[in-house]
């Protein structure tokens, strides 16, 4: 099977146009992977969540890792991944904004007032299959 590296900026456009991955966090009990919908805001990747749930307990100031990938039934498809420190955003300005450019609509809305953050800083992926393989909205 083929795989080729995915430069930088096709990973962010990627990830910009998914909306639905998964948070990797450890925890005293070991390690969770929490499926989230999320949105690409100023070079991080934002999600909203509970300030008890797993996200919210241990991703706090947490080296969190985020994947987001498509593939097809014959295996041809792409990941992107990002690791980084998670962030909690409290400032009213920054989640004004925030929900300017992207209105947060959690799956669960109880108490997810909480938005967690992770910078763009180590991004990478990987097209797997055939030669080329069409991305969202491409």
């Amino acid at each position: 099977m083929l795989a080729a590296e995915i430069h930088r900026e096709e990973c962010e456009s990627l990830l910009r146009g998914a909306g639905v991955g998964r948070v990797a966090v450890s925890t005293p009990t070991g390690p969770h992977i929490v499926a989230v919908n999320y949105t690409v805001v100023d070079g991080a990747i934002l999600v909203r969540t509970t300030p008890y749930s797993v996200l919210g307990t241990h991703g706090r100031n947490a080296l969190l890792a985020f994947e987001v990938d498509q593939f097809d039934n014959e295996q041809h498809g792409w990941s992107v991944m990002a690791r980084g420190r998670g962030e909690v955003v409290t400032s009213t300005e920054e989640i004004d904004h925030i929900r300017e450019v992207w209105s947060p609509s959690p799956w669960l809305t109880n108490g997810r007032h909480m938005f967690l953050r992770l910078p763009l800083g180590d991004l990478t992926g990987r097209r797997v299959g055939g030669p080329v393989v069409a991305a969202c909205g491409a």
